[in-house]
């Protein structure tokens, strides 16, 4: 039972699942709710009759956090949408947790940490959810960790990035996505072996950052690194939902850089890049590192026609190291969407939902505490792999001698850079540049 407060896409959502409700009898529900493995209604509406196949009982209910509005990351909230649909039909399908359905419940963060905030406040305050899954930008992230800890909610974060969301080491706060430190440190490795081993020259580094709780420690954390490393950074801030980058791209060609990296999340980092190149430093022109919003292929090519021969950092293993749990997920994703291919905060999206599942059912109840002390312990399968929480309450990071941002974060996340190489391919097929442990082919580097 799926609980969407989002209007737009109860109307979508409808339409797309015609063909899997006909032949059904006629339901009690009113006309504008569709009855499957899945409930798509308002949130103030009445609840129709289950369907027998479904289970029974009062819904456990979970709430999911991700942007659908602008300045948000649309595309990208609405691949964890999609993805965690998905979740929530397969535990139904399978039966439920603890006999009962459950009612995911979707609330539009706008990518904003007030608005985030005050719907975090509303899953729990107002819809009763026994558990969050989700975030996608990391200031929505940072304030949301505020209101499950106020509020003793588990909170599993699938894409925010920050360190501070974990080194608070908050009991309720679960990460999944990687932190933000190390995808600096693996963005730097990737431009020190451009320069070291591809012999590209590489002095000096323009980041684009919006001036957000992901951009801000982002960009500071990859200067230090590049300064360490030999080489300039220089960084331009924007706002979150910037569209016109005309003044930036303009200074940014009078530091003639090596290296171009966007730390601008959704919409407006294919702006950028698309007004890069028509300024002549785009990824054509110069080695360019986009935003990894532009792993969602067809809106991409779509607002980034000159966008190939871009690097993209993606978090997962690369396509030939799926597991079953991963490929399973993946049809089903591409049948519901159309894609070709998955994005990794998908994958993450669909894994958050099912984590907390397995949680509610080893703990064998709803209560907070108990589905934290399940998720301390939990040894969870999914399309990202095997998920553990090793630092915790009975290995703190001060026991296991390691930085606090370990607290509650899943260690192993694989981090790649793959490159489009064709016009118009889709992120999945492409290129793994970096590292060599999952290199499937050499750099285009353009400009040399």
């Amino acid at each position: 039972m799926i609980f969407i407060q989002d209007k737009v896409f109860r109307a979508l959502v409808v339409a797309l699942m015609a063909l899997a409700i006909a032949g059904c009898g006629p339901s009690s529900a009113p006309s504008d709710e569709v009855q499957s493995e899945a409930l798509i209604s308002e949130s103030n509406d009445s609840e129709p009759e289950t369907e027998s196949q479904l289970p029974a009982g009062d819904p456990i209910r979970i709430g999911a956090l991700f942007p659908l509005s602008a300045p948000g990351s649309v595309v990208g909230g609405e691949a964890m949408r999609d993805a965690m649909i998905i979740a929530a039909e397969r535990i139904n399908a399978a039966g439920g947790l603890l006999g009962r359905p459950v009612e995911l419940i979707v609330v539009d963060s706008e990518g904003l940490p007030e608005r985030g905030a005050a719907v975090t406040e509303r899953l729990i305050s107002q819809d009763g959810v026994v558990a969050i899954a989700g975030g996608y930008h990391s200031s929505v992230g940072v304030v949301a960790k505020e209101v499950a800890h106020d509020n003793n909610i588990p909170i599993v974060l699938a894409n925010t990035w920050n360190d501070t969301i974990t080194s608070v080491q908050y009991p309720q706060v679960f990460r999944i996505a990687p932190l933000s430190s190390e995808v600096s440190a693996v963005d730097v490795k990737f431009i020190q072996w451009l320069r070291d081993e591809a012999g590209i020259q590489l002095d000096k580094v323009v980041i684009l950052t919006e001036n957000t709780d992901y951009g801000i420690p982002a960009a500071a954390d990859t200067s230090r690194l590049l300064e360490a490393a030999g080489i300039e950074p220089v960084t331009f801030g924007v706002d979150i939902g910037t569209q016109d980058f005309a003044g930036i791209i303009e200074r940014i060609k009078a530091e003639e850089p090596d290296f171009i990296m966007s730390l601008a999340t959704g919409e407006a980092s294919y702006n950028f890049a698309q007004q890069c190149a028509d300024a002549g430093i785009g990824p054509q022109d110069l080695p360019t590192l986009c935003e990894h919003v532009a792993l969602e292929s067809e809106s991409f090519w779509r607002n980034v026609p000159d966008g190939n021969y871009c690097f993209v950092r993606r978090i997962g293993l690369p396509p030939q190291l799926y597991n079953d749990i991963a490929l399973e997920f993946l049809a089903e994703y591409e049948a519901r969407t159309g894609k070709e291919g998955a994005e990794s905060y998908a994958f993450a999206a669909y894994d958050a939902v099912r984590i907390i599942a397995q949680a509610i059912t080893e703990a064998g109840t709803t209560d907070p505490n108990d589905i934290i002390a399940a998720l301390e312990e939990i040894s969870y399968e999914g399309a990202l792999g095997t998920i553990t929480f090793p630092i915790n309450s009975r290995n703190t990071p001060q026991d296991a001698g390691v930085d606090p941002k370990w607290w509650h974060q899943f260690p192993d996340p694989a981090v790649t850079v793959v490159q489009y190489q064709r016009q118009g391919e889709d992120s999945v097929g492409a290129t793994v540049v970096f590292p060599h442990t999952y290199q499937t082919g050499d750099p285009i580097v353009v400009g040399q």
